[in-house]
C-alpha cells in the first residue's frame, strides 16, 4: 500500500542518516592534571611597591560634617547677597513706593485669598482711602501676604494704626504698622536682615511672642505687665479652684453625714420593727401554749380519769409555765432547743388527743351498730314465736327517745323493760 502514497508522505518513512563516528578522547577535562601546582604569594612580594613611596592616607568626610559645611556655605552666600542688595536698596527711589509715606499704612499677615476690595471695605471705616497696593511675587504672581494702604488724611492713618491692629480678616488676624522704609532712618526690611516682624527674642527658654510692630526696647515693660497680669489671673484661678474644692468637700461631708444619719435611722427603725415582731411572736407563742394547756386540762377533766375518752398524759409532757419565753426559769433559759421540744411535745399531744377522740367515736358507732343488729334479730324471733322470755326485743340499739317511747304500758298487762327489752308484768294495784 505504501507504493501508492505520494512522495511527501513517503519521505516521512525514510530512514535517518547514520551517526558519524568520532574518535574517543584520551582523558576528560576534569581528569587531566595541571602542569603548574598551586603556590602562595611569596613569589609575588617583590612586585609590591615600597611603603615609603606610598601616598599618605586620606580621611573621608562624614554625613554630619558634609551637612554642616553646606550650611556654612549657604549662610556665607546669603550674607554676600544681602550685602549686595543692601548697597543697591534705596526706598526713596523705589518706583513702587508712591504717595505720601506719612499717610501710608502697612498691613501684613493677610490671608492669601483676601482681595483688594475686601481690604478696602475693612479699612474704609477709618477714613477715605486714596490707593491700595498689594504686593505679589514676581516669579509666581501669587500674593505675598502684605499690602500698603494710602489714606487721604494723616489722622485717618493714625486711627487705623491704633485700632486696626489684630483685626480678623478672612479668618486671620492682620498686623498693622506705619511705613518705616521712608520714615525711619537706618531701617531695613526683613529680607535684608532688619524689620520688626519677628516673634522670638532669644532661645527656647526666653521666647516671647508679640505683635511685631513695636520697637523691641519697649517690650520689657509690657512683658513685666503681662507677666504680672498672668500671675494675678493664675492666683485668682487657684483661689477659685481651692474655694470650689472646699465647697465640694463640705457638700460631700454634709451628704455623707445625711446619708449616715438616714442609714442610722433606717437601721433603728428596722431594729425596732424586729423587736416588735419578736415581742409579738413571743406573746403569741405564750398565748398558744396557755390555750393548749387549758385544752389539755379540760380534756383530762372531761375524760373522767381513766375512761375511754382520754388517757392521762405522761409525766413531763407538759412544760412548766414559769413565765414568758425568753426569761430565765428554774431549769435555765428558754433556748431554741427547749422551744423546739415544747412545740414537738404539744404537737404530739394534740395528735394523740385527736386520735383518741376519733377512736372513741368509732367504738361508739360500732357498739350502736351491733346493738341495732341484735335488736332486729330478737324482734323477728318474737314476731315468729309470739314473744317469749329471754328474747331480745330490739331495744338494745335504740336511743333514749326510742326507749322512752316504749316505756308506756302495753295494753295494761305489762310493759317492755328498757334494760334488757323483756316483757314485764304490771305490778298489782
Amino acid at each position: 500500500m505504501t507504493q501508492f502514497l505520494p512522495p511527501n508522505l513517503l519521505a516521512l518513512f525514510a530512514p535517518r542518516d547514520p551517526i558519524p563516528y568520532l574518535p574517543p578522547l584520551e582523558k576528560l577535562p576534569h581528569e587531566k592534571h595541571h602542569n603548574r601546582p598551586y603556590c602562595g604569594i611569596a613569589p609575588y612580594i617583590r612586585e609590591f611597591e615600597d611603603p615609603r613611596d606610598a601616598p599618605p592616607p586620606t580621611r573621608a568626610e562624614t554625613r554630619e560634617e558634609r551637612m554642616e559645611r553646606k550650611r556654612r556655605e549657604k549662610i556665607e552666600r546669603r550674607q554676600q547677597e544681602v550685602e549686595t542688595e543692601l548697597k543697591m536698596w534705596d526706598p526713596h527711589n523705589d518706583p513702587n513706593a508712591q504717595g505720601d509715606a506719612f499717610k501710608t499704612l502697612f498691613v501684613a499677615r493677610v490671608n492669601y485669598d483676601t482681595t483688594e476690595s475686601k481690604l478696602r471695605r475693612e479699612f474704609e471705616v477709618y477714613g477715605p482711602i486714596k490707593r491700595i497696593h498689594m504686593v505679589y511675587s514676581k516669579r509666581s504672581g501669587k500674593p505675598r501676604g502684605y499690602a500698603f494702604i494710602e489714606y487721604e488724611h494723616e489722622r485717618d492713618m493714625h486711627s487705623a494704626y491704633k485700632h486696626a491692629d489684630g483685626k480678623k480678616i478672612d479668618g486671620r488676624r492682620v498686623l498693622v504698622d506705619v511705613e518705616r522704609g521712608r520714615t525711619v532712618k537706618g531701617w531695613r526690611p526683613r529680607r535684608l536682615g532688619g524689620g520688626l516682624g519677628g516673634t522670638r527674642r532669644g532661645g527656647a527658654d526666653v521666647n516671647i511672642r508679640h505683635s511685631g510692630r513695636d520697637d523691641t526696647s519697649r517690650y520689657d515693660e509690657r512683658d513685666r505687665d503681662r507677666d504680672r497680669e498672668r500671675e494675678r489671673r493664675e492666683r485668682s484661678r487657684e483661689r477659685d479652684k481651692e474655694r470650689e474644692r472646699r465647697r465640694s468637700r463640705s457638700r460631700d461631708r454634709r451628704r455623707r453625714s445625711r446619708s449616715r444619719d438616714k442609714e442610722e435611722r433606717r437601721r433603728s427603725r428596722e431594729r425596732s420593727k424586729d423587736k416588735d415582731r419578736e415581742r409579738k411572736r413571743r406573746s403569741s407563742r405564750s398565748r398558744e401554749r396557755a390555750r393548749r394547756e387549758r385544752e389539755r386540762k379540760e380534756e383530762l377533766r372531761g375524760g373522767g380519769g381513766g375512761g375511754d375518752m382520754a388517757e392521762p398524759s405522761e409525766a413531763g409532757d407538759a412544760p412548766p409555765d414559769d413565765g414568758p419565753p425568753g426569761e430565765l426559769g428554774p431549769d435555765g433559759p428558754d433556748g431554741p432547743e427547749e422551744k423546739g421540744r415544747d412545740r414537738d411535745r404539744e404537737r404530739r399531744r394534740s395528735h394523740r388527743s385527736e386520735r383518741e377522740r376519733r377512736r372513741d367515736r368509732d367504738r361508739d358507732r360500732d357498739r350502736e351498730h351491733k346493738r341495732g343488729e341484735r335488736g332486729g334479730e330478737r324482734g323477728r324471733d318474737e314476731a315468729r314465736g309470739g314473744g317469749g322470755g329471754g328474747q331480745d326485743n330490739g331495744l338494745e340499739g335504740l336511743g333514749n327517745e326510742s326507749r322512752d317511747m316504749y316505756m308506756e304500758p302495753e295494753g295494761g298487762d305489762g310493759y317492755l323493760a328498757p334494760e334488757n327489752g323483756y316483757l314485764m308484768e304490771a305490778a298489782p294495784e
